[in-house]
């Protein structure tokens, strides 16, 4: 049962950073796009801002994606994580801990889901798996 634990925890992280991808990247579901996103970036000082606004929204997406499906897990969590981090960091820390006011409590769920697998591995149900690459 441990390794459909973690499909189903892969596969729901992989979703909800795949959809915030495309809004960064695409500016599909309401999303901003690259260019909304470059110009957020800007007004937190963030430079350069589309470079940087291109590299989350991928991180998120193409992360995601290969989350969902199991395949370079530990690199793809770990390039979740520090795209969470950079978000606490620069948005949401100032706000305090909750949601509802602003806060980093969802990015803190994010990021310590994805550090789950990059301690466990994907899991039996995985490409990982099937292709024989980062088993521990």
């Amino acid at each position: 049962m441990v390794n459909v634990g973690l499909l189903v925890l892969r596969v729901v992280l992989g979703v909800i950073f795949a959809a915030h991808g495309a809004q960064k990247l695409f500016g599909s579901f309401g999303g901003p796009g690259l260019k909304g996103t470059a110009g957020f970036h800007g007004q937190l000082g963030i430079k350069p801002p589309y470079l940087m606004a291109v590299l989350a929204g991928l991180a998120e997406f193409v992360g995601g994606i290969l989350i969902a499906v199991g395949f370079l897990t530990p690199l793809a969590a770990l390039a979740l994580i520090v795209t969470m981090a950079v978000a606490v960091f620069t948005v949401h820390l100032k706000n305090g801990f909750f949601s509802m006011n602003g806060g980093y409590e969802f990015n803190l769920a994010l990021a310590g889901m994805a550090l789950t697998l990059l301690i466990t591995g994907a899991g039996a149900l995985s490409l990982d798996a099937a292709l024989g690459i980062f088993l521990w």
